[in-house]
């Protein structure tokens, strides 16, 4: 009687090795490649216009503050060409919805397209498990995002350094605090950093909501919350403020506030009182022209009136970057944790 020899059955236990993060990062380029791209091409079509713009703005700013006498006719038309080149980029707004744009667009679709059309579901049984593939996902662009928005941001910062400048004798922009709404943000880490963050906010919102329009109105809708808080409330307290009672601050310094006093008590907040200034310092008083808040200050001090300031000087600029970008970053870190996290607690 002969006998059969079966082969030993396989192992059922064994573990099944997973995938190599190298091959979950080419999938992740397969799937977004065309975002990333068209993020690229946008930031590079702007980055060329900020650079012939700035070439411009940095020739008139360097012919106006070369001009000598700065009172005389030709000075003078010097400084206006300085300021009536790019008003529209003056004062940095216009480059404001780019972060959240770039972060409703990216991040929001990243998970909500997935989840709203199921195939999530194929993608978790293929041997890289859910929260390896969210992150995988997440960590490549969100590194992409901020190598791409630091690169940009620098070629802003170029553009803006002549409305940093000091001296009396350049034009009205030269003379903007560092720290002022609009341009704060748009140098250093500052941009990038809120970059990431809109793209964490735009991640965790498509892990909730699942549909790609509604995750990108919440992306939008939360970081404008986020931003305005920031730059209204949040910014200016990040740095225990300087009182002074100097009556010309530098105009790179921002004012928190400003109050007078009259001899130990508070007389009042902000401008003087049109009946005071009337009372105590017409024009005739204190020169030809419309009276300066030095002036004013000046000529109040003489009935008794003190000025009183609050006030962060502008060389607090990169302690400002540090402390935003650290907050963001830390609060972009928590969002894409939450949002791994909750990938992994998802049921399929």
């Amino acid at each position: 009687m002969s006998t059969v020899t079966l082969p030993a059955p396989r192992e059922t236990n064994a573990a099944i090795r997973p995938l190599p993060w190298h091959r979950m990062l080419w999938v992740t380029w397969r799937q977004h490649r065309l975002g990333l791209a068209g993020v690229g091409a946008l930031l590079g079509v702007l980055t060329l216009y900020v650079s012939l713009a700035g070439r411009q703005l940095h020739q008139a700013f360097a012919a106006a503050i070369a001009c000598h006498p700065a009172s005389s006719i030709a000075c003078a038309e010097l400084t206006r060409r300085f300021n009536d080149l790019n008003l529209h980029l003056a004062n940095g707004f216009v480059w404001q919805p780019l972060p959240p744009l770039i972060g409703a667009f990216i991040g929001a679709p990243l998970l909500a397209r997935e989840l709203e059309t199921g195939t999530f579901r194929y993608a978790w049984t293929q041997g890289f498990g859910r929260w390896r593939w969210v992150l995988g996902k997440l960590m490549l662009l969100a590194l992409a995002l901020v190598v791409a928005t630091a690169a940009f941001s620098v070629v802003l910062s170029w553009y803006y350094r002549p409305y940093f400048a000091a001296g009396k004798q350049t034009a009205f922009f030269s003379q903007v605090s560092p720290l002022t709404a609009g341009l704060f943000d748009l140098r250093g880490a500052a941009f990038a950093a809120w970059t990431l963050a809109a793209f964490a906010i735009g991640a965790l919102a498509g892990m909730l909501i699942g549909r790609v329009i509604p995750a990108i109105v919440v992306t939008l809708a939360s970081y404008a919350v986020l931003a305005l808080g920031a730059g209204m409330f949040l910014r200016r307290h990040y740095m225990a403020p300087l009182i002074t009672t100097r009556p010309n601050l530098s105009a790179t310094a921002l004012v928190v506030s400003q109050w007078w006093t009259k001899g130990t008590g508070f007389a009042f907040r902000g401008l003087p009182p049109m009946n005071l200034i009337q009372q105590f310092c017409p024009p005739s008083a204190v020169g030809a022209g419309k009276p300066s808040p030095g002036t004013l200050a000046q000529c109040l001090s003489r009935h008794g009136y003190t000025q009183w300031s609050s006030y962060q000087p502008a060389s607090r600029f990169w302690a400002y970057q540090s402390i935003e970008g650290a907050w963001l970053l830390a609060l972009s870190a928590l969002l894409i944790g939450t949002t791994v996290w909750l990938a992994h607690r998802r049921a399929s």
